[in-house]
This record gives C-alpha cells, structure tokens and sequence, in this order.
C-alpha cells in the first residue's frame, strides 16, 4: 500500500508522528518519508535516528502548516498526506485561542489547498473524541478541521484525491497526557483529580497507528473513522498507577467534559457500524458520498440504531485495573514524561 510511495507526515516530530514513521519503515518501502514540523530540535534527534540521504527514503523539513507557501513546497510529488500537526492542549487553547485556529483551522484549509494543488492522492487527518460535541476551543476548532476535510472532497474538482479523517480518544501516554502526570505524582502520593465520575477513551500509540494505516486502505473520501476502543475510570487509573493513592479533588477544569464523545447522538444518524470501527459519513446535500452509498461500497457493516451515540461511559468495554496495570508497562516506552 504505501511501497513506492511518497509520503508526508505533518507534525512528524510528535508522539504519533514518530511511532507512524518506525511502523511504515518496518513495514513498508516508501519511496521518500519527508517529516514536516516546526520543532528543529526533536528533527534533530530524529536524524540521528533515522539518516536522511540516498540511501533512506528520509527527508526532513522545518515548517509550519500555517506556512502555506512552505507546506506547498514541501508537497511537491507528494502521493499521500498524513495530518497529524495540531495545537492540542485544552487549556492553553483556551488562552491563546486565535494561536489554535490559526493552527488547527486555518492550517488544515493549507493542507487542504497545497494537497490539491500538488495532486497528492491520499489525505487523512487525524482528529480528536473533543471533536464530537465540542465545549472548548480545542474541540471547536477540530471539529472545523475535520468539517473543511470532509468538504474538500466536494470542490477537488477532477483531480484524483481523497480526503478522510481518523476520530480517536486519548492516546495513552502521549505527551501532556493524564498517565505521565499521574506518573509523576507517585513520589508525592496525592492525585489531582477533576471528578471522581471522570471516564476517558484508551488509545496505544501503536493501535493508533496501525489503525491509520488500516484507514489509508479502506477510505472513500469524506468519511471520519471511529475505531472501537475501552474505556476507563480516571479513579481506576490513579489506583492502577499507585497502591494507596490520596485523592485531592479539585474540580473540572475549563472546557473539560465528565465523559468524552466520539460519537454524537446527530451524528449517529450517518454512522455505520463494522466488527472493529464506526464510519460517520457525511451529512450534506453538496457530497458525493452517503450513507446509502457507503454501505453498498461495503457490505459488511450495518446502520447504527435511531438515537445511537458513542461515548465513554456507555461504551461496552471497560477496562479493569488489572488490565490497565499491563498496559501501563507495556506501554512505558510510549509513555512521555516531561522533566
């Protein structure tokens, strides 16, 4: 699928960028895997890793998706584009909001623009459960990105390109995340929690990728893929990180949900169900692509029932903290704790 290919990963230097690079190195041949992000110190780092030159299909470039000019050039010959830059943290999102949609808005319309510009073929973008719903900025402006990607199918005009996006939770252990903070906090013995009813979504950075990669293969164009992932109480995680942990209360924060949505009961109108992922499709009288059609593309998959809705206290699969226990260790490598 992706041997021979030329691939371009925005936002390459962060936890998924890095972990999508290791995996398609392993298992595929590309033609030329360029790394497209603004931070020149971890670029740094990832060359000492992985070489740039003739004999490696690695190529590093410095910019930003604000920069469409820059982002253009970094296209050229460009098949496929995988979007994974974004200004993600809710809180600092919160203050500096304009900084978020010029990245996570005005960025993705870029990515838009110079992917159909340069005839790339492929482009999925990479969302988030804040995304469905939203009550912070973070999650108004991903839900823009991925109604612009979703729309970008309609005015590609004649050219051969198809734009997707992949829905998901919390990626486990991913940088500012809530285990890594938790981590910290062993030495201490007291636990900051917002809501002791507080659930989340659970990701691996692994299952992350590999289920990108499984959506490079079955996208249409103008879908949002919502794989099936478990649950977890934020109480169970404190209790699977510390065998006596004090809990300190403090209260939710702003723009921050009891139970995080990936699926909105609207939305669950246009939802598909599959054995191991959900596909909404979109909802406009403007596309090429619905439901109907979808399903004749793919057989496999049934209609979600009338007021269906996926979130993460409703979810069919929660984790125990046994089970978190292994998958904390398991996953230690992933995990990024900052000093």
């Amino acid at each position: 699928m992706l041997n021979n290919k030329r691939i371009l990963v925005t936002g390459g230097t962060g936890s998924f960028g890095q972990n999508f690079i290791e995996t398609v190195l392993k298992k595929y041949k590309p033609k030329k895997l360029i790394v497209y992000s603004r931070d020149e110190q971890k670029q740094f780092r990832l060359q000492q890793k992985w070489n740039e030159g003739e004999t490696t299909p690695m190529r590093y470039l410095v910019g930003d998706v604000r920069d469409l000019d820059r982002l253009s050039f970094a296209m050229k010959d460009v098949d496929i584009v995988v979007h994974a830059a974004a200004m993600k943290h809710v809180p600092i999102a919160e203050y500096n909001p304009f900084e978020a949609v010029k990245t996570n808005i005005l960025g993705a319309q870029n990515v838009i623009d110079s992917s159909i510009a340069n005839n790339v073929t492929k482009v999925i973008a990479l969302s988030t459960d804040k995304a469905s719903s939203p009550i912070n900025l973070y999650g108004a402006t991903k839900l823009t990105s991925d109604k612009l990607f979703i729309a970008a199918n309609n005015y590609k005009g004649k050219k051969d390109i198809k734009f997707s996006i992949v829905r998901y939770g919390n990626v486990m252990g991913s940088r500012g995340s809530v285990i890594p903070f938790f981590l910290k906090k062993i030495k201490g013995g007291i636990f900051p929690i917002t809501d002791k009813r507080m659930t989340r979504f659970n990701i691996t950075v692994k299952e992350g990728v590999e289920f990108v990669l499984f959506c490079l293969k079955k996208m249409h164009g103008g879908e949002i893929f919502v794989p099936k992932i478990p649950s977890y109480k934020v109480v169970d995680l404190v209790n699977a990180i510390s065998q006596n942990p004090k809990l300190k209360i403090i209260g939710i924060r702003p723009g921050e949900k009891i139970h995080e949505e990936m699926i909105s009961q609207s939305d669950g109108l246009n939802t598909i169900e599959y054995k191991k992922y959900f596909v909404i499709t979109p909802n406009s009288k403007f596309t090429k692509m619905d439901k109907k059609k979808y399903m004749k593309l793919d057989k496999s998959g049934k209609s979600c029932p009338e007021n269906f809705s996926y979130n993460s206290i409703n979810n069919k699969h929660f984790l125990k903290i046994s089970e978190l226990k292994k998958l904390i260790k398991s996953n230690l490598k992933f995990i990024k704790i900052d000093n």
